[in-house]
């Protein structure tokens, strides 16, 4: 008896065993897998963030960059950070930029709209629009720009001219210290009035100092610690003064487009295209008489288009342009030997942008200028277009991404003394001129600045005829 039990119970005891076995393993499998797929998911690492508030308490909302530079120290070249609620993925140092701007520049390529930059622009223009609109946007503005002279003997003739009004206004203070801004301003901005409406504008006239003016100081307050405040929590717009004089501004600026492209449009040529603004109006009268409703050349278009390459094409130069002023001051014995080369070359001819090659050494300094002064140090924000697998980590489609400009143009490993101004950065042991990839102040890859090859041109010109005729002091030690 004692035996068949035996025999009963083992198939019973053996069941019990294998389902055991079987639970256990099934165990192992799902531990396993979910340890793969939060390995497969990891998001970048970051500050732990408050709630609402993110990691606001812990940025210079004056100065970010130099923030987040410190996180990425501690967190490493791609790391999280939360703007308010916002959630953020910054990029640091030359390589990990450049892999996502240049080797994945399609992953990488939509443009983040903040909050402020859509009340600007509401989706139109080039600087802050995605998809389709963006694409046929930059596409015409690139060409246009290019058929009216944009890195070729057009501009340079239209910045030689201007060259000469910029001298001339300041000639006019015989010495006597002045701000330059506002003649740099209007210089730079002048060389695109003259691409985009055909013609320049005399610097005494009321309506274009207003306009330069109400576009600088768009720029400055968009930048202002309120502004950020308003990008993290938009419904206090309505009560930040920041953000009113924005929306004021932009207004009076879209009243003041309209009409002078209404003059051009009063006086159009098909025959005969003056300017941008001419090509965008042919183009949109041709969508009109097709019947094409879904064209993106509507005047929205064109206003904020315009308003971008105004506001870029006048801000970040003349900025640039001032810190050039700044340093020669500030460094006497590289202005006498940017001098000393203008003279053995060019003497007191026009400079020409030919002349490039053989000034190595005033070319290096205008580079390491770009590089110190740093001026967009932020970039703009980047998204990502879809979900991405980025130096391990997942990137959910749709996310901000700031690539760190002033983390790569400050690369301690692509630069010899990158918080100091040295010129040696861009020359060989011979003194000749030797490009740097990390060299990137009008950022990289599918939004790089369409005006980059403007703005070195201006930046050429613009100097070297300065240095030509002026001795650059300060009133300070």
């Amino acid at each position: 008896m004692a035996l068949v039990e035996e025999l009963l119970l083992q198939p019973t005891s053996t069941g019990i065993l294998l389902g055991l076995v079987m639970m256990f393993l099934l165990i192992v499998y799902l531990l396993s897998s979910d340890a793969s797929s939060q390995e497969e998911n990891k998001e970048p690492p970051g500050p732990k963030p408050l709630p609402i508030l993110g990691n606001m308490l812990q940025l210079n909302l004056k100065r970010p960059y130099m923030t987040l530079c410190e996180m990425s120290k501690k967190y490493g070249s791609v790391f999280t950070v939360y703007f308010g609620p916002k959630k953020v993925v910054v990029l640091a140092g030359y390589q990990t930029v450049k892999q996502a701007l240049v080797n994945n520049a399609e992953e990488f390529g939509n443009r983040d709209i903040s909050p402020i930059f859509f009340d600007i622009s509401k989706g139109h223009g080039i600087l802050f629009s995605n998809g389709e609109n963006w694409k046929e946007m930059r596409r015409f503005s690139l060409t246009t720009l290019r058929d009216f002279g944009m890195g070729k003997r057009g501009s340079e003739e239209k910045i030689i001219e201007e060259t000469h009004y910029l001298r001339e206004v300041l000639e006019e203070f015989q010495g006597r210290p002045f701000d330059t801004s506002q003649p740099l301003n209007y210089a730079t901005s002048n060389v695109i009035s003259a691409i985009v409406y055909g013609s320049r504008f005399q610097y005494s006239d009321l309506q274009f100092k207003e306009m330069v003016n109400r576009a600088n100081e768009t720029i400055k307050l968009s930048g202002s610690p309120s502004i950020q405040i308003y990008n993290m929590f938009p419904w206090l717009g309505c009560w930040l003064k920041d953000w009113k004089l924005i929306m004021k501004k932009r207004k009076q600026n879209l009243k003041q487009i309209k009409e002078l492209v209404k003059n051009l449009e009063e006086t159009l040529n098909l025959e005969e295209t003056r300017g941008l603004v001419d090509s965008f109006l042919i183009r949109k009268k041709n969508a009109e008489k097709a019947g094409d409703k879904d064209t993106y050349f509507h005047e929205d278009n064109l206003i904020i288009t315009i308003s971008n390459l105004f506001a870029a094409g006048t801000d970040t130069t003349s900025t640039t342009l001032r810190w050039c002023l700044l340093l020669m001051a500030k460094y006497p014995q590289i202005q006498d030997h940017v001098q000393e080369e203008i003279d053995r070359v060019i003497g007191d001819r026009q400079p020409v942008v030919e002349d490039r090659k053989n000034l190595p050494y005033t070319d290096a300094v205008i580079h390491e200028t770009q590089r110190l002064a740093n001026i967009v140090p932020m970039s703009l924000p980047h998204a990502t277009t879809c979900d991405v697998k980025f130096q391990g980590f997942f990137i959910k489609k749709g996310t901000c991404v700031l690539p760190l400009l002033t983390s790569v143009l400050k690369d301690d490993t692509q630069w010899e003394s990158p918080q100091t101004f040295n010129p040696a950065h861009f020359l060989d042991e011979q003194g000749q001129f030797v490009k740097n990839d990390a060299f990137m102040p009008f950022s990289a890859g599918r939004r790089v600045c369409l005006g980059e090859s403007l703005a070195r041109m201006e930046l050429f010109l613009f100097f070297t005829s300065l240095l030509q005729h002026f001795q650059i002091a300060s009133v300070e030690d």
